[in-house]
């Protein structure tokens, strides 16, 4: 191939086709759990996390519902993947051995949410959401100003963690913040200094995002042993939930997620039609059961 600005520009639209091509063979999951919510600065604040309201009848003057107000906030992180080729590589016509390379970078551009989003939820038992307590605690703070109570989304245990997760709310459990998408970018002008002082072509991928904690009542962790017996009290205890005024969240366990440790039980309890004994098993198809690399 020979070197010129024509062929440069050819290479690097071939090469930005393969990163698309490999962000569209990509299955994100992160989507499934956590919500996208675009940035516009460096650092977004949720003050609205907590102000769960329910409607009342209008009976007189509007009751001004004091919402409890929240300084939890994400700053947003640079992200980058990057590629260097030789330009010996290029000029020997062997551009086609790293089409694959770039298809990659695209692939991991569209999963790179997955990794952060998951690495988040498995830190919940240590690392503390809006109210100030764990995301997954024993003892979050529910009710009016002076009279709350604790209340549990952690059943406990030591064990390989599963979760049950309410994925039906315009709100989700994990906020996945974007302030600037991935993108594709190069450096093969011969004027460039990786390729004037070290031979080599760079392509690259990169963005700026970050994750955060959502709601916790909308995520219950437990760390028993998944039978039909701690599958049912997660659930009852998940779904039970009241807001600041006493009334019912309306939590609904939709989802079972497990790391692959854990497919064969969480699929006895949500797939099997009956027990081992012979019983009917009644929590048969109470939740969808997803398996999750990112949670071995």
């Amino acid at each position: 191939m020979i070197i010129n600005h024509a062929n440069l520009a050819i290479l690097n639209q071939a090469y930005n086709a393969a990163f698309q091509s490999g962000r569209t063979t990509a299955a994100p999951m992160w989507n499934q759990l956590a919500m996208m919510v675009p940035s516009t600065t460096s650092t977004e604040k949720y003050a609205w996390l907590g102000a769960i309201t329910k409607f009342r009848e209008w009976l007189g003057e509007r009751t001004y519902q004091n919402l409890k107000q929240s300084d939890y906030s994400i700053k947003n992180k640079t992200w980058e993947n990057t590629v260097s080729v030789n330009r010996d590589e290029i000029e020997d016509d062997q551009y086609g051995v790293y089409k694959p390379v770039i298809q990659q970078l695209g692939q991991d551009a569209a999963t790179h949410p997955d990794e952060l989003v998951f690495a988040l939820l498995q830190a919940g038992f240590a690392t503390r959401c809006f109210d100030g307590q764990y995301f997954f605690d024993t003892d979050h703070p529910v009710g009016q100003p002076g009279q709350e109570v604790s209340v549990s989304n952690f059943q406990g245990g030591s064990g390989a963690a599963w979760f049950l997760v309410d994925t039906t709310k315009v709100i989700k459990p994990i906020i996945y913040q974007r302030r600037r998408p991935y993108a594709f970018q190069s450096k093969t002008s011969l004027t460039d200094e990786n390729v004037f002082s070290r031979n080599e072509f760079v392509w690259g991928a990169d963005g700026r995002s970050n994750v955060g904690y959502g709601l916790w009542q909308l995520a219950y962790a437990s760390k028993e042993g998944l039978d039909l017996q701690a599958y049912a009290d997660a659930r009852a205890s998940m779904q039970s939930q009241k807001a600041d005024n006493g009334k019912p969240l309306v939590i609904r366990a939709a989802e079972l997620w497990v790391p692959p440790s854990l497919e064969q039980a969480a699929l006895e309890v949500i797939q099997a039609d009956r027990l081992a004994n012979g019983a009917s098993n009644v929590m048969r198809g109470t939740a969808k059961v997803v398996v999750c690399p990112y949670l071995g």
